[in-house]
């Protein structure tokens, strides 16, 4: 067996933007190619016939593609499904990203068969969140799980490099949470919020403290929302209890992307905001 393909250099030193680990405003040529072999499955391989005519659906949905994605002259059409695959591979591999989706959608939306429409789109989620995208078919709709403000609340705490032990546990949960080939989600969460613990210990000057002896301690030093506070408290729970993360690090989990990337988001997010009141009540580092 091969080695597990791990993020690059680049992505886990933060040389190459948090965007282009999870797709924003991108799509790379894995997950390019792995959406193609989802229409290929689902929908290409199904045409056994040489003249598109003599397959209902499909015939249905080349007529609607012509008319209302391609918006082409309707005698541009040809009878023979060799010849339209070719034209439509050349537009798919050629396109921008965003048509890659607009594509994609416009299929799962307009080809007759529900029960195929569905089958594809679940096919096209697994591969999205295997690939990291930051999109999912809800609904039959292409919808953003991933926004660019939480992108920038990642981005902004990993720019505290200066932190070193917050910094090490933030490329570490970042770097098993993009891992497409293995990722480990549950690690990912257990670094995410001990990169909260240990900006809390860094305020407080006490590097043993667990986060919840330190944001206690943290109340005295700094201007913190109570709500935040218990809200915080209550995930480090999560993490430390009997059945949570830190004590069942070995055991089956049903844990998964979503999970791991809202602790990621909110733990950077929680970060970035307690480096701001440390600063206003004067607190260096």
């Amino acid at each position: 067996m091969g080695k597990k393909s791990r993020p690059s250099f680049s992505q886990r030193e933060g040389f190459e933007p948090i965007k282009n680990v999870i797709q924003v405003n991108s799509i790379d040529e894995d997950l390019r190619n792995s959406l193609w072999n989802a229409l290929h499955i689902w929908y290409w391989r199904k045409v056994t016939r040489i003249h598109i005519i003599d397959d209902k659906d499909m015939c249905i949905w080349i007529k609607l593609l012509w008319l209302n994605f391609f918006k082409l002259p309707v005698d541009t059409l040809s009878e023979i499904w060799v010849h339209l695959l070719e034209k439509i591979r050349k537009y798919y591999f050629a396109c921008k990203w965003n048509k890659v989706y607009d594509f994609i959608e416009f299929i799962a939306r307009n080809y007759p068969n529900t029960s195929i429409n569905k089958e594809f789109m679940n096919s096209c989620n697994f591969y999205l969140e295997k690939e990291l995208s930051a999109y999912r078919f809800v609904g039959g709709i292409l919808t953003t799980i991933t926004s660019e403000e939480e992108i920038t609340e990642i981005e902004e705490a990993l720019g505290a490099d200066f932190l070193k032990p917050v910094h090490t546990h933030l490329k570490t949960a970042l770097s098993l949470f993009s891992d497409r080939k293995s990722p480990d989600y549950r690690n990912s969460i257990k670094e995410s919020i001990s990169a909260v613990e240990a900006i809390s210990r860094l305020i407080t000057k006490k590097p043993k403290a667990t986060l919840g002896d330190a944001l206690k301690k943290i109340e005295s030093k700094v201007d913190i929302h109570v709500a935040l506070k218990k809200a915080f408290n209550k995930l480090y729970g999560y993490t430390s209890d009997e059945q949570g993360i830190r004590h069942s690090l070995l055991d089956e989990s049903n844990l998964d992307f979503e999970d791991a990337k809202f602790m990621l988001v909110a733990c950077s997010a929680f970060i970035n905001y307690l480096i701001l009141k440390s600063s206003k009540a004067g607190i260096r580092f």
